[in-house]
C-alpha cells in the first residue's frame, strides 16, 4: 500500500508539471481559440476580453531593458538607507536610486507601500518632450473617433536627477517640487492654448498643486483635489492617472498581491512594420486594433510582474480600488484595472513601452523604457481614449520657466 501511494503521488506530481502550459513562443497569436492554454500568463480582464473576441495578442521576443547606469550606481550607494515610517507609511531617509531593492514579501506588512514608493522613484527621464501627443476619444461599438486633441506634453524632474546637469537636484526650489507635468493643447481650435500644470511635491503629506488654463475662459484656475479624479477634458482619463499614478502615496492603502510572470506590451518600436506601409516617414506612431481600435497593436512578452492593489482612503473617491501591474525590472506600471464604488470593474489601462535603443536616436542608451501607445478603456460605457506619443527624453529643449503659473498666463494671451 505504501508503494502504491508513493507511485500515485509521483504520477500526480508529474501530471501537475506536465499540465502547466509553457509560455507562448514568439509569433504566437493568442485569440479565442487558444487563450485558455495561456491563462496563467494573463490577467483575468484580459482573458475575458480575448474570449469575447475583443482583441488578440501577438507574442514578441523577450529582452531586458538596461537601466540607466547612474541610477543603478545610486541605488547601490544608498541601498538599505530608505525605510517606511510605521505610523504614517511615509518614506524616510530616501536619497537617490531605487528606495527598496529586496524582493517583495507577502509577510511584510509594508510590502505594498515599498512597491508604491519604488514606482514613484523609478528610473525615469530628467525631462521628457512628447510632441505630438495625440488623444483620440473612441466609441468601441462603432469604432467612430469622436474627438481628436493634439497636445504638446512635457515633464521636468526637479529632484533625484541622473542625466542632465545640475544633478541630483535643481537649485532654487523653495516649494520642494519633485516633478512637474505640463500639457498644451494645439488642436482643435476650441481648445487651442488650453494648458494643464501639475507640481508633485517631494513631501507626500502636502497636496499636489494643479492649475488649468481654459482658453474659453482666458484665466488660470487652481484645481481642488477632488477635480483631479474627474474626467480630464471629457476623456476616459483622470489627472490622477497621469504617469501611471499621479496621486499621493498616502491617499491609498497599498497591498502587495503577488509576483507573477505575465504577458505585457513591451516591444522594440523600430522592428514594427509602419502602420501606413511607408518607411520613409519621420516617425511612425504605430496603431491600435481590436474592438473600436482601442488596444495597442504591439507585441507582448513574458515579464516578471508585481501585482499591487491600491484602495482610496477617501470615501469620495470614484474608485473602490485600483490594481497595478508593475514591471519588476523597470518598476513602471504597464497595465491597470479600475473598479467602481460597487466593486465592479470599470476601466482597464494598457500601456505599450519600447526598448529605448529601438526608438528615436536621441533615446538610445538612456536606459529608460519609452511609452508609445496607451489606452484607457471604459468597459462599462464601451468607450476608450487612446494616446499616441512621440517621446524624446532628457531633452535640453525643456525650459524650467514653462512649469510656472506665470507661463500659463503669458502663453494663453
Amino acid at each position: 500500500m505504501k508503494f502504491v501511494y508513493i507511485v500515485t503521488l509521483l504520477l500526480y506530481l508529474s501530471f501537475d508539471v506536465i499540465a502547466s502550459e509553457p509560455p507562448p513562443a514568439a509569433a504566437t497569436i493568442i485569440d479565442t481559440l487558444n487563450v485558455t492554454r495561456f491563462e496563467e500568463y494573463l490577467s483575468q480582464p484580459v482573458i475575458d476580453l480575448i474570449k469575447e473576441g475583443t482583441f488578440t495578442i501577438t507574442i514578441g521576443e523577450h529582452f531586458d531593458i538596461p537601466i540607466n547606469t547612474v541610477f543603478l550606481e545610486k541605488t547601490k550607494e544608498f541601498n538599505g538607507l530608505a525605510s517606511i515610517e510605521t505610523s504614517s507609511g511615509q518614506l524616510l531617509n530616501y536619497r537617490e536610486g531605487l528606495p527598496f531593492t529586496n524582493e517583495p514579501d507577502k509577510n511584510d506588512p509594508f510590502a505594498g507601500l515599498k512597491i508604491a514608493w519604488n514606482m514613484r522613484y523609478a528610473n525615469a527621464a530628467d525631462t521628457s518632450l512628447v510632441d505630438p501627443f495625440i488623444w483620440q476619444y473612441r466609441n468601441m461599438a462603432t469604432s467612430k473617433i469622436e474627438r481628436t486633441i493634439s497636445f504638446i506634453g512635457m515633464t521636468l524632474r526637479y529632484k533625484h536627477r541622473t542625466n542632465l546637469a545640475p544633478t541630483p537636484n535643481l537649485p532654487n526650489n523653495p516649494s520642494n517640487i519633485f516633478n512637474a507635468i505640463y500639457l498644451l493643447a494645439e488642436e482643435p481650435f476650441d481648445l487651442k492654448n488650453t494648458q494643464l500644470l501639475v507640481h508633485r511635491l517631494e513631501d507626500d503629506t502636502a497636496r499636489e498643486r494643479t492649475w488649468l488654463y481654459l482658453s474659453v475662459q482666458r484665466r488660470v484656475r487652481s484645481l481642488p483635489a477632488g477635480q483631479t479624479t474627474d474626467a480630464f477634458l471629457g476623456s476616459d482619463i483622470m489627472i490622477e492617472d497621469f504617469l501611471g499614478y499621479n496621486g499621493r502615496i498616502k491617499d491609498m492603502s497599498w497591498r502587495f498581491l503577488a509576483t507573477r510572470d505575465l504577458l505585457t506590451p513591451v516591444y522594440k518600436h523600430k522592428q514594427m512594420k509602419p502602420a501606413n506601409g511607408k518607411s520613409n516617414i519621420d516617425y511612425d506612431f504605430g496603431r491600435f486594433h481590436g474592438k473600436g481600435n482601442c488596444f495597442p497593436d504591439v507585441p507582448w512578452q513574458l515579464r516578471k510582474t508585481y501585482i499591487l492593489e491600491a484602495k482610496p482612503n477617501s470615501k469620495d473617491h470614484p474608485l473602490s480600488k485600483r490594481i497595478f501591474y508593475i514591471d519588476a525590472q523597470t518598476h513602471i506600471p504597464l497595465a491597470g484595472q479600475y473598479y467602481d464604488r460597487n466593486g465592479k470593474i470599470w476601466r482597464i489601462a494598457i500601456s505599450g513601452f519600447t526598448h529605448p535603443d529601438f526608438h528615436l536616436a536621441q533615446n538610445k542608451g538612456s536606459g529608460v523604457a519609452i511609452p508609445t501607445l496607451i489606452s484607457m478603456i471604459d468597459l462599462q460605457a464601451q468607450h476608450c481614449t487612446t494616446l499616441k506619443m512621440k517621446t524624446m527624453i532628457n531633452s535640453k529643449k525643456i525650459k524650467r520657466k514653462v512649469f510656472s503659473v506665470q507661463s500659463l498666463r503669458s502663453k494663453g494671451k
